[in-house]
């Protein structure tokens, strides 16, 4: 049998070119063609060197099926997302890695509206016919023609709608560091550049490491890892700037730093974005994962919005997100998914809405944050590796189960102590265990609980 190891539970993955290649990806093209019967597919890729080979591979195969299809270029995920909505297109796949070492390529995979196709929504079946039944890439029947190829510009369009969630007049006088971490984020950057200009909006971009380069020479962009930090952290000091952004590879994540260069932490920026959109929306429904929560589900009530609590993961947030007819959802990790968006994650929306609340508020980012980091001070995501990781989560539970306030198993296991809480959960793909803790304004506490529970973990 001919098993593909670039499949995974969300997406597809591989190193080049032995987990992933030019007849791989026409393999996967002729298998989604066959399996969603699309009329019309969007493809985009990122920066990697591998991608133009393979966004041509994977658009022969579903142009060999019968789909047309329209190339929106070198793009983010995001803007995928966005034209296959927008151009009502029958599906979209984007051809990147992110944050992957630059020997890694893979593919995100939506269908009509922009949904996702993971594990059990689509991929496993397209797995199992690029396995079993196009094992001969380039094959082609005589009957079968390639379906039409063009290529587009969906930039304006794109550009246009992320604007549309603030009022950039509004907007104050900023200096903002934008590092796109040699990855795809610098067209998008640009554009919006060019529209503020355009406007006598105010703003100022300091672009370093701006230039979309596939040898990644400042090294991989993911900014979650503490090494690809300083150079933002640096030019907001340097410039005196107001805030430092930064993206991974294919910038559907992004990530905040304050007017001192502080990383700000990805949880009390859902906080952040929830209470933003709450002043639009009144009363609406913020979706949240369960790892760092009482922060979320303060600023949330708070601002009288409805919190609810979700699985971690894209496929399972944007599913619920529908099904709750949500606003806005959020995840510690950076991913921030928008109703108005097809409910996709978007790694440009996020600092546009901060950067109009400072303006609102008239606010620095550090105050903004300041005093929902001293009520809820919290660990971060904490790794350990470990042989049995599972073994380590049932004696944790066995341990404080007794004087929890509440158990919750929506992912892992998560435990109100009163004064603080916890969340473990098992990572999807690697036997790696994550740690993470939060107390109610007792910084000591806190500190003391994640030592004493790593301690426990790493015995």
């Amino acid at each position: 049998m001919n098993k593909l190891t670039c499949f995974k539970a969300y997406d597809i993955r591989g190193r080049m070119p032995d987990e992933l290649n030019e007849a791989i990806a026409w393999r996967i093209g002729r298998a989604t063609a066959e399996y969603l019967k699309p009329k019309m597919m969007v493809v985009g890729g990122d920066i990697r060197l591998s991608t133009p080979e393979l966004k041509t591979a994977l658009t022969e195969g579903l142009r060999a099926g019968g789909a047309e299809v329209v190339d929106i270029g070198l793009c983010g995920t995001e803007e995928v997302y966005f034209a296959t909505s927008h151009l009502k297109a029958d599906g979209g796949i984007m051809v990147t890695a992110s944050h992957n070492p630059k020997d890694y390529n893979g593919m995100k995979l939506v269908r009509e509206e922009s949904k996702p196709i993971s594990g059990d929504t689509g991929l496993r079946e397209i797995q199992r016919l690029a396995e079993e039944v196009f094992v001969t890439p380039f094959e082609t029947s005589p009957e079968n023609t390639l379906a039409s190829y063009q290529k587009v510009s969906n930039l304006d369009a794109y550009v246009e709608h992320i604007l549309g969630y603030i009022k950039p007049e509004d907007l104050k006088p900023l200096t903002l560091v934008v590092n796109a971490g040699n990855g795809a984020a610098g067209h998008v950057i640009d554009a919006i550049e060019e529209r503020f200009a355009a406007m006598k909006v105010p703003v100022k971009f300091v672009k370093i490491h701006h230039e979309p380069d596939g040898n990644f020479p400042h090294g991989i962009p993911n900014p979650l890892l503490h090494d690809c930090r300083q150079a933002t952290i640096d030019a907001v000091l340097e410039h005196k700037a107001d805030m430092g952004i930064a993206w991974d590879g294919d910038f559907d994540r992004c990530f905040l730093f304050d007017e001192k260069g502080q990383f700000i932490e990805g949880y009390y920026i859902v906080g952040l974005l929830g209470e933003a959109f709450l002043s639009h929306y009144p009363g609406a429904k913020i979706i949240h994962d369960p790892r760092l929560t009482w922060n979320t589900i303060d600023q949330i009530t708070a601002a009288g919005g409805v919190p609810v609590l979700c699985k971690t993961g894209h496929a399972f947030i944007k599913e619920r997100m529908r099904e709750e007819d949500a606003v806005y959802g959020g995840e510690m990790s950076a991913h921030h998914y928008f109703r108005d968006f097809a409910y996709c994650d978007s790694g440009m929306i996020p600092w546009l809405l901060v950067a109009e609340l400072m303006s609102h508020k008239n606010k620095s980012l550090s105050e903004l944050v300041a005093e929902r980091i001293a009520l809820f001070p919290s660990s971060g995501e904490i790794n350990s590796t470990l042989e049995n990781p599972q073994e380590a989560i049932d004696r944790i539970l066995a341990i404080y189960e007794k004087d929890a306030v509440e158990v919750d198993h929506t992912d892992g296991i998560s435990l109100d102590m009163g004064q603080w809480r916890f969340n473990l959960r098992l990572s999807n793909t690697e036997p790696v265990i994550r740690l993470n803790v939060e107390s109610r304004g007792d910084v000591a506490l806190m500190e003391a609980k994640t030592a004493e529970l790593l301690g426990l973990i790493r015995e």
